[in-house]
């Protein structure tokens, strides 16, 4: 359908179905959800022109003398809030332009976008799903309270959430996102719903809508649910791990008949890739402080950059695959965290994976050994580097990188290169609870 047609069916289902409010969505830099409303004679003049806002007033967008910015819905991305159904209220998602009518290179899904053109001109469609983790907490204070003290897995009466999840699900549903599977997670009210794998703009825009669906429903229910990484101290995080292929047309390129392990030459310097770059990709699928109390030894997030077939302490898993599912054939990567960017995201693995495609990089040998059991010696010998251990450590190697620059632009790269060092600093100003209850009662 044209982006025209696509307009009218937006502006007829808009008059069918009494919608009194479109909220125009878009995200700042951070990954934070943006979102004005209009009212349905506003619509079309909308989509045609787009809406004019103050680009100054949002994190990592324009300057005060340049303020003026233009938000054009992607009619494509039409959708009734199935939560405020009652109320008639829908969304679309928007790209950020300049008045000139530019894309804005502060805009993470023009970020996206432009990475994703590069991969078509190589031939290529990138496609992704990530399974992606939260907790279930009575409300958003300092102490969370947990609701359950189930296991992964785990059914009635540990598990209380289910009824949480499945409404979770259908909103989904109605919002045109599929959903493969829902569960119990490891942690105490800890829990995820799989997305069915989309192509990677699509997905980036549905995990926005999930984690807010995640969110409105938990808030309906009387509880708080949060993408924070790491919020219960003896437990696991919350992962946000990516499943990846590149197809040609309808072809998995990723799958190799021919190879010993199944993967193709492509899919094999794709996961270099990610292994060579992955130091430099932390502080974007990582962004947070409290992301690396989750990278740390002891839990299922990886610390430690390496690949493997059957290995969950792996940076980069390559999942079995099913008999007679080649197209199933991908790349697992496994850090990055529920509260992460998704446009950044998947930008930073998409051009880390093409840049091992490009040079041809050499696959390492595959760890089929336990990482943790194996001395700093032995995994120096086997070029085995530890992914970085805090926010300015990742910072520093983002820094150093070329190729993350171009990936992200030289906006967003030296925007956030600027806003997450202030937060390391305002975190090294911060005395913790920890260092209060060890040293102030013996020093």
């Amino acid at each position: 359908m044209s982006a025209d047609k696509q307009a009218e069916y937006v502006l007829q289902t808009v008059a069918k179905r009494g919608i009194r409010f479109i909220r125009l969505w878009f995200t700042d830099v951070q990954g934070f959800l943006k979102s004005v409303a209009i009212s349905p004679a506003e619509l079309e003049t909308a989509l045609t022109e787009g809406m004019t806002f103050d680009g100054s007033s949002i994190d990592g967008y324009a300057r005060v003398h340049e303020a003026d910015m233009i938000a054009k819905p992607d009619p494509t991305t039409f959708q009734i809030l199935p939560w405020r159904e009652p109320e008639g209220v829908a969304r679309i998602f928007c790209d950020i332009h300049h008045t000139d009518g530019t894309p804005f290179a502060g805009d993470p899904r023009n970020v996206l976008r432009r990475n994703l053109r590069e991969a078509n001109e190589l031939g290529y469609s990138f496609y992704v799903a990530p399974e992606l983790e939260f907790f279930y907490f009575a409300d958003s204070g300092p102490e969370p309270k947990v609701l359950d003290h189930g296991g992964y897995f785990d059914l009635t009466p540990l598990d209380t959430a289910q009824e949480y999840r499945r409404t979770t699900i259908e909103h989904l549903e109605k919002l045109g996102i599929p959903v493969e599977q829902s569960h119990h997670e490891v942690a105490p009210s800890q829990h995820e719903i799989t997305l069915r794998y989309d192509d990677a703009m699509a997905m980036a825009d549905n995990v926005m809508s999930y984690r807010l669906t995640v969110k409105e429903v938990a808030l309906a229910h009387g509880i708080y649910a949060t993408f924070m990484p790491k919020p219960l101290e003896d437990h696991d995080g919350s992962g946000f791990h990516t499943h990846m292929s590149l197809f040609e047309g309808d072809q998995n390129i990723f799958y190799s008949a021919e190879s010993e392990n199944g993967l193709s030459p492509t899919a094999e310097a794709f996961i270099a890739g990610l292994v060579h770059h992955a130091p430099a990709m932390t502080a974007i699928t990582n962004q947070w402080v409290n992301s690396y109390k989750r990278l740390v030894a002891g839990f299922e997030a990886p610390i430690y950059a390496f690949w493997a077939r059957n290995n969950q302490s792996a940076l980069v898993r390559v999942p079995t695959i099913k008999a007679g599912k080649a197209s199933s054939t991908r790349v697992e990567y496994r850090s990055p965290d529920a509260a992460t960017n998704p446009y950044l995201t998947f930008s930073v693995l998409l051009a880390a994976g093409l840049d091992g495609i490009r040079n041809g990089l050499t696959l390492p040998d595959e760890l089929g050994k336990n990482v943790f059991e194996m001395s700093a010696n032995e995994r120096r010998q086997l070029g085995i580097r530890r992914l970085p251990e805090t926010l300015s450590h990742a910072l520093d190697e983002l820094e150093q990188s070329e190729l993350m620059n171009q990936a992200l632009g030289d906006h967003v790269f030296d925007w956030f290169l600027r806003n997450k060092r202030k937060e390391w600093d305002a975190y090294q100003h911060h005395v913790s609870r920890f260092e209060l209850e060890r040293y102030l009662p013996i020093l």
